[in-house]
């Protein structure tokens, strides 16, 4: 039986397309059977380009993602902008904020906004922002934005997900030794410095030139061409470098669909995606009352010393099957 989500969400219609998000992203039982029945009717050849988009906390996402987000639905695309809110690690809400902040993009008729929690999951983004992506793509929108929870250096999750990984970054946000740590920065295709107006012009100059000679000292990707990674110095209130931003994103995104790049990284990709709903699945079972409370035996054994752990922790993968 076709699930009654699945024709008006290839039609583009928004309100199915919320509603599938939130069925995969659901946790009941027959929620998560019937996401995955629908994603697999959902049709293959929709393709979007998916740039997943981090940066710390006040560098200005929200507000280039709307300034970028309307020019690029100014030329005719349609853009899915899946933003993940951070989630309390004391109450497991979130603010889910996101629409008030891009108010203007939330009215596009050719734009839709979908803040999630990033609840538990770790690497800035959501349990389930892999299968929001694919049901975007069948929506035909052919740009996603994927907006990490912007916690820093560790969020490298997120290009397990995307095809161009953009770091924003401030002016003058630190020195120059940041450029050449390892995590986020070894992901990075774009590094667009934000703010680059007004009094703050001069200096976001400076850090692109700092960030640049950065990148030059990063071990060179077999995915990359000459002169990637790069540093750009952009204004999301003023509008100034986004259409040049654009023209490198697809400049890139083009030369790896050329050298094979592209589907190459997507098959890895989907690899990566399988092994982790086995490893989930497998969690996921830890969870079952008897196996919860044989669990809970063998941790009083290994605490009081009648068993090694290395043996209890045997027994229990056994159990598992795994």
């Amino acid at each position: 039986m076709t699930d009654p989500l699945l024709d008006p969400l290839q039609d583009g219609d928004r309100r199915a397309l919320a509603r599938a998000i939130t069925l995969v992203e659901s946790t009941r039982p027959d929620h998560q059977n019937r996401a995955a029945a629908l994603l697999d009717a959902l049709p293959t050849g929709r393709e979007a380009l998916r740039i997943g988009l981090s940066g710390t906390p006040g560098v200005g996402k929200s507000t280039f993602i709307e300034a970028f987000g309307t020019m690029l639905t100014g030329q005719g695309h349609r853009v899915a902008v899946l933003a993940v809110d951070p989630s309390s690690a004391r109450t497991g809400g979130s603010i889910l904020g996101d629409k008030t902040r891009m108010d203007r993009l939330a009215r596009d008729p050719n734009a839709f906004i979908r803040p999630s929690p990033s609840a538990t999951h770790l690497g800035g983004v959501a349990r389930r922002s892999r299968e929001a992506v694919a049901l975007c793509e069948a929506a035909g929108y052919d740009v996603v934005l994927i907006e990490t929870v912007g916690v820093g250096q560790s969020e490298t999750m997120v290009a397990q997900m995307c095809d161009l990984f953009v770091l924003l970054l401030a002016p003058a946000g630190g020195d120059e030794l940041q450029g050449v740590k390892r995590g986020i920065m070894e992901i990075a295709d774009l590094i667009l410095v934000n703010k680059a107006d007004g009094d703050l012009k001069s200096t976001a100059t400076r850090t692109v030139a700092d960030y640049a000679g950065a990148l030059r000292l990063l071990r060179r990707r077999p995915t990359d061409p000459d002169g990637f990674p790069k540093a750009l110095p952009v204004s999301a209130v003023e509008g100034a470098g986004l259409g040049g931003a654009w023209d490198e994103m697809t400049a890139l995104a083009e030369w790896r669909r050329a050298e094979g790049h592209w589907e190459r990284t997507r098959a890895e990709q989907a690899a990566h995606w399988f092994a982790d709903e086995v490893r989930a699945g497998l969690l996921a079972r830890l969870a079952e009352p008897e196996t919860r409370a044989r669990m809970a035996e063998l941790s009083r054994e290994v605490a009081s010393g009648d068993r090694a752990v290395r043996a209890a922790a045997r027994e229990m993968l056994a159990r598992l099957g795994a």
